[in-house]
This record gives C-alpha cells, structure tokens and sequence, in this order.
C-alpha cells in the first residue's frame, strides 16, 4: 500500500522551499546551524511569519537575543511581529539577571537546564502553537555542562514538541568546536548556513542541506543574499530538470556573410563564443545579433560584466543599433552587474528569470574574463557554467558569450578555455594590411553547421558590422598575429577605416 504523502509546511523562503521540493514535513524538530551574522534569526522569521500567513500560530523563544532586539530586527525588514501575531518568549527576563539576583545563563549551578526546559514547556501549553523557533541551543549547551544531560533533555523537548504537533525549528551558532553532533542525530533534518569573507566586495553566503529525512532535496551549495526584505536563496541549477522541446532553426545574425560564414546563422539551442583581444569588435558583433533578435519580435537579454551602460548604449546608436525603444518597451534587458557584489548563483537566477518569466530568447554574457574576476570566492565556476549553458540549450535560447585575450593583439593566453563548452567559436583578429592594422574574423568550429573555413576582413561603421570576401592570402594566423599580402580588395581601401571600434 502506497505512503500518503507526508503533509509540508513552507519555510517562508521560495527558494528554500524549491530546494526541499515543497518545504519541511509538518510536525518534525530541524536544526539551523551558522556562525553568528549567517542569517539564522531572520530564517526563522521568515519560517513564522510563513505560519501565520497558513493561518498557523507562532511561538519565537529567546535566549540569546532579548524581545525589543528580535522586534527591531524584524522591523529593519520590514516586518511587524507584534501585528503579525507571532508571540515572543524571552526565556531569561532582565530581572532574572539583574544584580539583586545574581544569576546567570551560563552556568548550570545559578539557573538548572530543567527550568529552563520545564519554562518552554509550559509556554507551548498555554500558547499551543503549531510553529516554534527556539533560539539558540548554545544556551542550552552551556547550561548542561555534560554531553549526556544535554541529550536527554533536548529529546525531551523533542517528544514533547511532536506530542503537541509543532514544526520546530533549532538554531545553533556552532559554538561547540566540533558542531553538535548529538543534535544532529537527533533531529529530522539539519541545514547549514555559511558565509565567506573574501579579500574585496560583499561577503557572500551560502546554505547546505545535510540531512532530510523522508523526502528528496536538492544537495549541494546554494548561494543566498540577507538584505532589506529578508533572505533570498538561489537553489543551485540542475539542467537537467529544465528541458524544453522547441523547433531547431537558424536565425541571421544581421549580416548576411557572416550567416554565410557560419553556415545559416546562429542556431537555436546552442552557444557561440567570441573570442578576440581588446577593441577588436566582440561587443559590437553581439550587440548586432542583438539587434536582430529584437527586429524579429523577439526578447533578448545582456548581462555586463565589463562596460557600463554610458557606454555601451552610444556605441550601439553611432553603429546604427538604437536599442533604447527596447529597452523602454520590456523586451530588451540591459544590466551592468557589479563585479564585486554579485554570486554565481544570483547571476543564474537572474538568467533564469529572465528566459521562464520574460521569455528571453537571446542572452550574452559580456565578458567571461570579467565574470571569473567578479566572484574569485566562487567554487568550480567553470563547473556553473556549464550548468547554465546546457540550461540555456535545452530552453532553446542563443547564447553569446565573449572572451577576451589578454594584450592589445591578441598574444596573451586566455583567462579560461571555453572552447569545449562552445557550439560554436567566432575568432577575431587583428591583421596587418598595406601600412594599416585592420581586423578580420573567422569560425573555427561549429558543431551545428557547416561553416566556411575562410577568413574574412571584418569593421565597423555606420552602417554596423560589415564583413567582406574571403582572404585567401594571410600569414601568421596561427601565431596570433595576421599578416595579408594579397591584391583582393578590401573594405578599408579608400577611406578612413572604422569609425568604431
């Protein structure tokens, strides 16, 4: 006979409730590990308040923050505890500190671990509530003094919880040296909250299920911000669970050589990557498709890492790409991300929205270079991305993503080789021509199309990207550096060049 499902309570999180495919199974105790400043007091907050909105009671007990603290934190967030309905217990009062008694909370001879139980106790009978958070369980470490005293009596409390049917939610600031084992055996489900301090920008945090019992969750990190508002967690991206059937076609990149070049345009479901040194026309290029994209009635979205919007907006008008309509209208998404603030997984969530909830069919990523140096605290970066690539792929999206090569010609090796997560690689290059350093492209894989194996003279002008006939006479292109000794004519003969590089 099959299990009933069991029944779930959300955490208040959307984003942790999506990493536990529905919430915490009702009824249970939890434990919340962090260090102090991870965000475990504004979680159960959030757990709470998430249980007054299901028309649940509430019930916050305190010893290690006061009643007036844990109200003006709520309130930094915008929150109301007291009109919300979540009652407050201060376990330990200001008169049962005070001098006049000469207790203490951390030593078992001056305040015993079973009043301290017995208090809790008492109040969940005369309040019945369906939610508890129970902050924090390093009180009752010190308290007990002894392992085994410490046991017994948090499965105490455990048993009494589950008789009265309440969704417990512990928290522990891990000042055990070597975490609290003995809770984590006891309870259904343990979650670690962590936080990095790297050497520049904003700390970044991150949250890890170790143990659910009963139900599948997603395992691994997953970033999360504490801001203004609350917590925001960011379930870590498995492509696997995305795909989505669409049509395969190409698409013009809006300029008919280069279509040609690469052997009918861009490909739905797939990535491109443009790989070039500095100034040499990857952004313009993309900013091109671009532009295509938005003529065929189409949502596009591009992510900068490098350039601001000053400037990548007039360098798009001067090539005759006015972007601005777009952008006013909601089809186009420009955002220039701050390098030292965003995380690997906000920056995927952000992608995400943007293809499921705006229906994005083109994305670039300006730059790859910039990306690695925006979050150097990131683990197994490489790793992510291709998570999101294949992410991007299975929703049928056409992905941009720019590589720049250290040195003004192009000398310099690559931060990363992305060339085997690529589709497709578009190479640009600087070359020597009569007296003149000018520019050409070529594609040097696809695995969609097939595409020439001829270099072009490529510019910029007024009338966008231009790419000319294939080159048949060059030398050194291997070594980075071209040189073109034919008589073909070229797309700079005559006048002054590009206009815009």
């Amino acid at each position: 006979m099959p299990s009933r499902p069991q029944k779930r309570c959300s955490t208040g999180i959307a984003g942790l409730d999506d990493i536990l495919q529905g919430g915490l199974p009702q009824g249970h105790l939890y434990l919340f590990e962090g260090d102090p400043g991870t965000g475990k007091t504004t979680l159960g907050i959030h757990f709470l308040l998430a249980g007054i909105a299901a028309g649940e009671s509430a019930l916050y007990v305190t010893l290690s923050e006061t009643a007036a603290e844990l109200r003006e934190v709520a309130r930094s967030h915008g929150w109301d505890l007291d009109q919300a309905g979540v009652e407050l217990f201060e376990l330990v009062s200001a008169e049962q500190l005070g001098p006049e008694t000469e207790q203490s909370i951390i030593h078992p001879a001056e305040l015993e671990l079973n009043q301290t139980v017995q208090g809790v106790m008492a109040r969940v009978e005369e309040t019945r509530p369906r939610r508890v958070v129970f902050d924090s369980l390093s009180e009752m470490r010190l308290l007990a003094q002894d392992p085994l005293r410490y046991r017994r009596q948090v499965l105490a409390l455990k048993h009494f919880f589950a008789r009265n049917g309440c969704t417990v939610l512990m928290l522990d600031d891990l000042s055990a040296s070597a975490g609290d084992m003995q809770l984590r055996s006891i309870a259904h489900g343990v979650v670690w909250l962590q936080q990095i301090v790297g050497e520049y920008g904003a700390d970044k945090r991150f949250l890890r299920v170790a143990k659910m019992r009963g139900i599948a969750f997603r395992s691994g990190e997953h970033d999360f911000l504490l801001r203004t508002g609350g917590i925001e967690v960011f379930p870590r991206l498995i492509a696997a669970e995305h795909h989505k059937s669409f049509p395969p076609e190409n698409v013009s990149t809006g300029n008919a050589a280069l279509d040609a070049a690469l052997g009918g345009g861009l490909t739905r479901g797939s990535n491109t990557l443009f790989v070039g040194p500095s100034g040499v026309g990857k952004t313009s290029t993309a900013v091109a498709c671009v532009h295509a994209a938005l003529g065929r009635g189409e949502r596009a979205a591009y992510y900068l890492f490098d350039e601001g919007l000053g400037t990548l907006l007039p360098r798009a008008r001067a090539l005759g790409y006015d972007l601005e309509q777009a952008l006013e209208d909601g089809r186009f998404e420009l955002s220039a991300l701050d390098p030292a603030e965003v995380t690997p997984g906000e920056f995927t969530a952000r992608v995400r929205r943007a293809v499921e909830r705006d229906g994005v069919r083109t994305v670039v990523i300006d730059s790859l270079n910039a990306y690695l140096q925006a979050m150097p605290g990131g683990k197994f970066l490489m790793l992510q991305m291709h998570e999101l690539l294949t992410y991007l792929n299975q929703r049928g999206v056409i992905t941009i993503l720019i590589l720049g090569q250290h040195g003004i010609l192009g000398h310099g090796k690559l931060d990363v080789d992305l060339s085997y997560l690529s589709d497709v690689v578009l190479l640009f290059r600087y070359f020597e021509a009569r007296g003149r350093l000018l520019k050409a492209v070529s594609v040097t894989k696809s695995r969609t199309n097939r595409h020439a194996s001829t270099i072009h003279e490529f510019r910029l002008s007024e009338q966008g990207v231009e790419v000319g006939v294939a080159l048949t006479d060059f030398e050194g292109v291997v070594s980075g550096v071209s040189r073109y000794t034919g008589g073909i004519a070229l797309l700079s003969d005559g006048d002054g060049g590009d206009r815009e590089a």
